[in-house]
């Protein structure tokens, strides 16, 4: 497969690691914690201390049920934040589903795009990426977060997710993205119930038919809080108590072939995706075969009196 990520990325044989900044006052999981710009450059250079290959700083919270917010604001967030990491020597990346965002970003420093639709909230994304010539992650997406659960409504949710990725990626290849340029991202959680999100986990193995690396965000996410409550009464733990349960999906994940994993909590996962890469060393190059069942044991005779 090949892929032009980056100028500095690293080149590993493991899954890289995508540190979260939110500069946001309503996102899930730190919505609040780093809206001053400074705070949260410190944030996002310590993520690549703890191990962060990128940084991902994004300025609109797209959570279910998240309203909009006006492009000024969102370039107001984001656009500090990205110029202090990239003058500190951090590869940034922009999370943002507007072109203009985009292109000031880059400007001001970032490396790549990270794109919840797809292109498909803006006309306009494709051509930037294309004339601008940088990578470009590109979710599956149904819609906005206000609606979004609404169009969780699949027969096979993971040959279906595959499908539309498979339409938009040839969409932005007509409108003149190169292809090597593009990850994709299964989008869990938008537009995605638990059981849908874990159908994907579980098959990750299929979206290797579209050819293109694969990014993977299941950090914190409300589908692993619902999994730790269990099956009783007990209320889900909050974002922050789901940063295990994130770093075991970072590691299942990243088996299973992911280019990426997207995270809150980077050293956990920084230490997971190390962990899988030895694992599948391991396991593709050494013929596990089971032993011999035991033979069932002979009966106990009466000893003689």
């Amino acid at each position: 497969m090949k892929f032009r990520g980056p100028a500095g990325l690293p080149v590993t044989d493991r899954c890289l690691v995508m540190g979260i900044v939110n500069v946001t006052p309503d996102s899930f999981s730190d919505g609040g914690e780093y809206d001053d710009p400074a705070r949260a450059v410190e944030h996002g250079l310590a993520l690549v201390a703890q191990g962060a290959d990128l940084v991902d700083v994004g300025g609109e919270s797209t959570r279910p049920a998240a309203p909009r917010v006006p492009e000024p604001v969102e370039l107001a967030r984001v656009l500090p934040v990205v110029r202090g990491l990239a003058a500190s020597g951090a590869l940034v990346s922009v999370d943002t589903m507007r072109a203009r965002v985009a292109a000031a970003a880059l400007d001001a420093g970032a490396v790549l795009v990270n794109d919840v639709s797809g292109g498909l909230a803006d006309p306009d994304m494709a051509r930037l990426v294309a004339g601008a010539d940088v990578p470009y992650v590109a979710m599956h997406w149904r819609g906005h977060s206000a609606r979004m659960q609404q169009r969780a409504r699949y027969g096979d949710v993971v040959a279906e997710v595959v499908t539309e990725l498979g339409l938009r990626l040839g969409a932005l290849v007509d409108a003149g993205v190169d292809p090597d340029r593009v990850v994709l991202d299964p989008g869990l959680g938008f537009a995605k119930d638990a059981e849908h999100n874990w159908a994907v986990l579980g098959r990750l193995h299929e979206f290797r038919a579209l050819g293109r690396p694969l990014l993977v965000g299941a950090s914190r996410k409300a589908f692993l809080g619902a999994l730790l409550a269990g099956t009783g009464t007990r209320t889900p733990p909050p974002p922050h108590a789901r940063d295990r349960a994130t770093a075991a999906v970072s590691a299942l994940a990243a088996a299973a072939g992911a280019w990426c994993v997207r995270v809150h909590d980077v050293a956990a996962t920084a230490d997971a995706v190390r962990v899988a890469r030895q694992f599948t060393r391991f396991t593709s190059t050494t013929h596990l075969t089971a032993s011999p069942a035991p033979s069932s044991p002979a009966p106990l005779r009466k000893a003689p009196a």
